[in-house]
């Protein structure tokens, strides 16, 4: 069996040409069914895999449903947050394939920025959890991120620039814990042998969670602006009482790091209009 055979993970991506199935279609298609309203979703969305801020904005009245996300799969909620204005929030899209799935579908609907912020397993000791991980990099121990990118160890944060402004803003946030560096994404989190772990930890990984390199990579192919978050919210579970995100199951840390993104990122965008107009 020759390589070509043995790795169709690596072969006839040809990552330079475009896909014959977009979601453009696809959302197309859902809203003809459903007979929904062609309506743009929020500058700024989130992914909240664990579902967490998704709940607690439910619970108190703060969310809405988006009346025209056409996705088959996910509700997108949308709410007003800390004078930031509306942002779009999606719940429970787990893993690689699923969080591009909906990131892709995101952006063909009007999305400029798409922050994600999942829970994540403790690789290298940054001291006591809950804290946070601003990922500038991601392992690419999963498998589709090979779909947008040529294999390469890790995929990067697409705006260096970007995550260095964020970084300093999150420096300011008062009770919450911000580690800037890079993860392990995995497509099987009950696979994390002592090996691959160890592995993990040797090439720098300060963390282990289930998106950021696919959501990476994909950022980069498209020009799309993606900032990745890991809240590191346990040691897998090797000890009891693992597994606590802090105030309201972390959803006001996750929140407030959320709105300093939204702030960061639309004042970059008021800047470049500014400078388009000539400083005037």
């Amino acid at each position: 069996m020759d390589q070509k055979t043995a790795w169709p993970i690596v072969n006839d991506k040809d990552h330079a040409s475009p896909s014959v199935f977009r979601p453009e279609a696809l959302l197309r298609e859902a809203r003809r069914q459903k007979g929904l309203p062609l309506v743009a979703v929020p500058l700024v969305c989130v992914l909240d895999p664990d579902g967490d801020v998704v709940r607690h904005l439910k619970l108190a009245g703060q969310g809405r449903a988006h009346q025209g996300w056409a996705c088959y799969h996910t509700e997108l909620l949308v709410f007003d947050l800390d004078g930031v204005g509306e942002i779009g929030i999606v719940g429970c899209a787990v893993g690689a394939s699923f969080a591009v799935l909906v990131a892709e579908q995101l952006f063909a609907a009007g999305c400029r920025l798409l922050v994600s912020v999942t829970s994540a397993g403790q690789i290298t000791d940054n001291g006591p959890t809950p804290y946070f991980v601003l990922i500038d990099r991601a392992l690419r121990d999963e498998g589709t991120s090979y779909h947008y990118l040529p294999p390469a160890i890790f995929a990067e944060a697409p705006d260096a620039s970007l995550i260095a402004r964020i970084e300093d803003a999150l420096s300011g946030l008062s009770g919450i814990v911000v580690h800037r560096g890079s993860t392990w994404t995995t497509d099987a989190p009950y696979r994390e042998t002592e090996t691959a772990i160890a592995s993990a930890r040797d090439l720098g990984a300060l963390a282990v969670e289930m998106e950021a390199a696919a959501l990476y990579a994909f950022a980069a192919a498209t020009h799309r602006p993606v900032v990745c978050f890991a809240h590191v919210t346990n040691a897998m579970a090797q000890t009891e009482g693992d597994f606590e995100k802090g105030e309201a199951n972390g959803t006001k840390a996750t929140l407030a790091v959320i709105a300093a993104v939204a702030r960061v990122w639309l004042s970059s965008i008021k800047a470049e209009r500014h400078a388009g107009a000539g400083g005037t």
